[in-house]
C-alpha cells in the first residue's frame, strides 16, 4: 500500500476576497491556489493526501500550515522560504462579475525547483497530480513538475494534469508546448473548455478528444463545467450531465473535481463512476463563496447523488 492516495505539488495562494457590504475596502482572508484546493478536496472526500510547494517564513505560510493540518492534508513536503513570500491574490467584484488580481512573482512557491523536491514523499503515492499554473509561475517550478511526474511514473504512481492555463502568466506558444509535452505524460489530463480553446484552438467535444489522445493522453476528463463533463478511457466514452444548483461563485470549482474523481478513483471507483461523483462534487463547491470553504464533504455530495437519481 502507498503511504499517500495522493500528492499535489504547486502554488498555495493566500485570498482576499472583496465583501458584498457597504464598504467597496473591506476584504475577507481565505485560502486559494490550485493544487492546494484539489488537495483539500480529495482529502475532505476521504483520500490520504499529502501537499508539496514552498512556503513563505511569514503569519500566511504558518496560516497554510494549520489549514492542511485542520484538512487532514499532509504537508511534510512542504519547504519554508526565509527569503520569499506566500504568493496572495485579491478577489473584486463589479458589474461584470469578479476579477483577480494576483502578487506572486518571486514567491516561495515560485522557488521550487527539481533539487528541492522531496522525491521519497512523490514515490509513496499512488497518484501525483499537477497543474498548468505551477509550471507557468517560473522555469524552475516547471522544471520540477516534470522530475515530480518523473519520479511519479518510475515508482508506478498514476499522473493528473490540469493545464490549467492562464494567458497572464505566460506566452502561448510555451504554455502549449509544455501543455501538449505533459499532456502526453499523464495518465488522466482534465482540462476545461477554456484550456482546450486555448491549446486546441477548438471547445467541441470530438475534436478535444481527438486533440487530447494524438497529444498522447491516456484517459481523459473534458470539464465542460454548467455542461458537466465528459469522459473517454480510450476504450468507452460518456457524457455526464449537469447538476441544477444555486450557483453563487465558480472558484476553485474544478479543483474540487479535480480532488473528487483522484480520491473516488483510489477508492476503487471506474473513471465514469469517479466522473459522475465529481461532476456532483464540483457542482456542491460553486454554491459558496471562496475557493475551500464550499468544497463538500461526503454525506453532500452522497445527498445530491440521491436527489438526481
Amino acid at each position: 500500500m502507498p503511504r499517500f492516495d495522493i500528492v499535489s505539488l504547486g502554488e498555495p495562494l493566500v485570498e482576499f476576497n472583496q465583501t458584498r457590504g457597504d464598504d467597496p475596502h473591506a476584504y475577507r482572508q481565505g485560502f486559494g491556489g490550485d493544487t492546494s484546493n484539489m488537495a483539500i478536496a480529495a482529502a475532505r472526500l476521504g483520500a490520504r493526501v499529502a501537499y508539496v510547494t514552498r512556503v513563505g517564513d511569514d503569519a500566511f505560510g504558518k496560516q497554510f500550515r494549520a489549514l492542511w493540518s485542520a484538512e487532514g492534508v499532509a504537508h511534510d513536503g512542504v519547504a519554508t522560504d526565509p527569503d520569499a513570500p506566500t504568493g496572495i491574490y485579491f478577489v473584486t467584484h463589479g458589474p461584470t462579475g469578479h476579477a483577480f488580481s494576483y502578487m506572486r512573482a518571486g514567491s516561495a512557491a515560485s522557488r521550487m525547483a527539481p533539487a528541492t523536491l522531496p522525491l521519497d514523499l512523490i514515490r509513496a503515492a499512488g497518484a501525483l497530480h499537477v497543474s498548468g499554473i505551477s509550471q507557468a509561475i517560473s522555469t524552475s517550478a516547471c522544471d520540477a513538475v516534470f522530475a515530480a511526474i518523473g519520479a511519479a511514473r518510475d515508482a508506478g504512481a498514476r499522473v493528473f494534469y490540469d493545464p490549467n492555463l492562464r494567458p497572464r502568466l505566460w506566452p502561448r506558444e510555451r504554455a502549449r508546448a509544455i501543455a501538449l509535452a505533459t499532456i502526453g505524460d499523464s495518465d488522466w489530463v482534465l482540462p476545461s473548455r477554456e484550456d482546450v480553446e486555448w491549446i486546441f484552438g477548438t471547445g467541441e467535444t470530438d475534436a478535444v478528444i481527438a486533440a487530447c489522445r494524438g497529444a498522447g493522453a491516456r484517459g481523459i476528463v473534458y470539464k465542460r463545467g454548467a455542461e458537466g463533463c465528459v469522459v473517454d478511457d480510450g476504450r468507452t466514452r460518456e457524457t455526464v450531465a449537469p447538476h441544477r444548483v444555486a450557483t453563487v461563485d465558480a472558484t476553485g470549482a474544478g479543483d474540487c473535481f479535480d480532488g473528487a474523481f483522484a480520491a473516488r478513483l483510489a477508492a476503487g471507483d471506474d473513471p465514469f463512476a469517479a466522473a459522475r461523483y465529481a461532476n456532483a462534487a464540483a457542482a456542491i463547491a460553486t454554491t459558496g463563496y471562496g475557493a475551500v470553504d464550499p468544497l463538500p464533504r461526503p454525506h453532500e455530495v452522497d445527498a445530491l447523488l440521491r436527489r438526481a437519481a
